[in-house]
């Protein structure tokens, strides 16, 4: 009887050592994950948010624009702001104003978002919104649509943007406008995703849109609204979550539990169970990450059991605590 009193205590102890050595692993990560040198270590993902920054604005002014049709969210509006002001008899001598409209829009937005996201985001959002305005402002729309079907040009510009969108989303920036209020909402609800969040707000807007344009040029834009929110949720994993159970026949696992949950604040169910043809005692681990976690969690396990089995099961939908990783 006292063993196992003894046992249970050792148990507990040791759990709430663990614990303690999360919260200390989480604090140096959120101490290192400020200033200078966060950004350092985050600078190899410029390049691929300017290129998703590049397909946005050439599926924008190639594909859409050609078309007189409208995108959806702040761009949207920048886009209605600037054929207000066109009708008025403002020219701008040819250029392009609806890129530096957009910019000035999402002023509030990254403001709004300074007190809850990292410093690194809003750094790479500000690059991305910076990038978007100058390309859209450069790159050269053509005179006519490049396909001759209507419905093709708006599906094919839906399908360019959402793709660019998503590279940058999957990059831990965000394009600024409504993705940004969309990820806010999703980091405090942990529900919804980003394309869905805007396919709604574009409804409101092409309602809207009802009263000033004929509808053929509302229906268009909104086929390439939902093309664009289907590629933004397929290349934006951070939306895809997934089951990992990790078998290990480490004796301590401590280590591995403190960076897994420390270093990708994650929780970790832990069974003890033992191997029916050999006997050995296996630990087993179940874990619930974004799917752009995985190869991270796949790391840090074989980092510390070369030898562990671990499988990784697609999930549909989860109902509870689960924190939505998206930036």
């Amino acid at each position: 009887m006292d063993n196992k009193i003894s046992d249970s205590k050792t148990k507990e102890l040791s759990k709430k050592t663990v614990k303690e050595l999360v919260i200390n692993e989480e604090e140096k990560i959120k101490e290192n994950d400020t200033g200078r040198k966060a950004l350092q270590k985050e600078i190899y993902t410029f390049p691929i948010i300017f290129f998703g920054a590049v397909v946005y604005s050439f599926g924008m002014n190639c594909f859409l624009r050609p078309l007189h049709l409208y995108s959806g969210g702040m761009m949207g509006f920048a886009q209605l702001i600037q054929e207000f002001v066109t009708r008025a008899g403002f020219t701008f001598d040819g250029f392009n104003i609806s890129g530096v409209i957009y910019y000035i829009m999402n002023v509030p937005a990254i403001l709004i978002s300074l007190k809850t996201m990292r410093r690194r985001f809003i750094a790479k959002t500000l690059f991305v919104v910076t990038s978007i305005t100058i390309l859209l402002s450069v790159i050269p729309i053509p005179s006519g649509p490049v396909l001759d079907d209507r419905i093709t040009n708006a599906i094919i510009a839906g399908l360019i943007c959402g793709t660019g969108i998503g590279i940058i989303l999957r990059g831990g920036a965000c394009d600024g406008g409504m993705n940004i209020i969309g990820m806010l909402l999703i980091a405090k609800r942990g529900k919804g995703s980003v394309g869905n969040i805007g396919l709604v707000t574009n409804i409101v807007l092409y309602s809207i849109m009802l009263f000033i344009f004929d509808p053929a040029t509302v229906i268009y834009s909104l086929i390439y609204a939902v093309f664009n929110s289907i590629a933004v949720d397929r290349i934006h994993t951070q939306n895809i979550a997934s089951q990992i159970i990790v078998f290990t026949k480490l004796k301590d696992t401590k280590e591995m539990q403190v960076d897994v949950m420390g270093k990708l604040n994650r929780g970790m169910t832990e069974i003890d169970a033992s191997g029916l043809f050999t006997g050995d005692e296996v630990k087993i681990f179940i874990i619930f990450v974004s799917k752009y976690e995985v190869n991270r969690l796949r790391r840090i396990i074989k980092n510390h059991d070369e030898d562990s089995f671990i499988v990784e099961t697609p999930v549909t939908r989860i109902d509870g605590n689960f924190e939505k990783k998206i930036a």
